[in-house]
This record gives structure tokens, C-alpha cells and sequence, in this order.
């Protein structure tokens, strides 16, 4: 499974697109923000690539130790090694906000009201052929990358630590 999900990282995205399209649609979900989030929830394989390798890097003596004290795997899962993984999850939920965030296509093709344009669509109906008035269109760039902002200083704690949550003694 792990293979198939890596497999995935060779198909360009918007080749995925295509079945993702044919799924909401036969949904009917189609011109709803529906497509747009909830793809989010389900991970995207880089994302699964990344926290597995840093899963690997976590100590086994960690959880061998819970087992011998007579720690059940639910416990070690959520005594042990979901603490440990909070920076690599915390880095995994930034970046996938962030690609949400900043999605051009797939609202571009779900997403048929003007009404219902994201941000990143919405910068671009600014530019025309004839005339692009510029500083409007700096400052609705700036106003869209503030969210981002002040989700990356709210969590920089997280990105900045890493497996020093523990520690083996001994």
C-alpha cells in the first residue's frame, strides 16, 4: 500500500485531477467547496512519504519499553509516538493548508460561480489584457499570504522542535 501511494508521486497533479473531477461530479458536487477541502483530509503521498520516514527515525526502544511496562499499542500510539510526531505533523498540516490556500486549478475547475472564486482566482481576474492595475493587485497578494503567516508563527514552535520532546535515560 505504502508503494502504491509513493506510485502516485510520478503522476503529474493535474493528471489526478481527472478522476478526482469524475468522482465529485458524479457526486454532484460540482460547483460546491466540497472538492476542495475534503481531498485535504485524506493525505497526499508526499505528505504519507514524509511522517513515515520520520516515524522511522523515533527510537523503537520508546515503545518496547511501554510494551514491557505493560502498555497497550493504543497507549503507546497515544502516550508515545504521537507526542513524538507532533513537529512532523504540525509541519504536514501547515504545508497541506498552505497548498489549499494557494491552489489555482483545482477551484479553477470545480468551482463554476464567480461568486464562489478562491482568493488565488480571484487575483488573477485583476490582471487583463489591456491594463493590470498593479497595486491592487500587490494588495490583494499581500492580504492573501497573511493567513499563511500567521499560521506559520503561530505554529513555529513545532517546526522548530523535533525529537527532543524525549529521551532515553540510562
Amino acid at each position: 500500500m505504502f508503494s502504491l501511494s509513493i506510485g502516485t508521486l510520478m503522476l503529474p497533479a493535474y493528471v489526478q485531477l481527472i478522476p478526482l473531477f469524475l468522482e465529485w461530479n458524479w457526486f454532484g458536487k460540482i460547483n460546491t467547496f466540497l472538492p476542495l477541502f475534503v481531498p485535504a483530509f485524506f493525505g497526499n503521498a508526499f505528505f504519507i512519504f514524509m511522517l513515515c520516514q520520520f516515524l522511522r527515525t523515533i527510537p523503537r526502544d520508546f515503545d518496547e519499553a511501554a510494551f514491557m511496562d505493560g502498555a497497550s499499542y493504543p497507549l503507546i500510539i497515544a502516550k508515545i509516538i504521537l507526542p513524538l510526531a507532533k513537529p512532523a505533523m504540525a509541519v504536514v498540516a501547515i504545508f497541506q493548508f498552505m497548498f489549499t490556500w494557494n491552489d489555482f486549478m483545482t477551484p479553477l475547475l470545480f468551482l463554476n460561480d464567480m461568486e464562489k472564486y478562491t482568493l488565488a482566482i480571484g487575483i488573477r481576474t485583476f490582471i487583463s489584457t489591456y491594463y493590470t492595475p498593479w497595486g491592487v493587485l500587490m494588495a490583494a497578494a499581500t492580504l492573501t499570504i497573511l493567513p499563511l503567516i500567521v499560521l506559520f508563527f503561530s505554529a513555529q514552535k513545532y517546526f522548530i522542535s523535533g525529537l527532543t520532546l524525549g529521551g532515553i535515560k540510562g
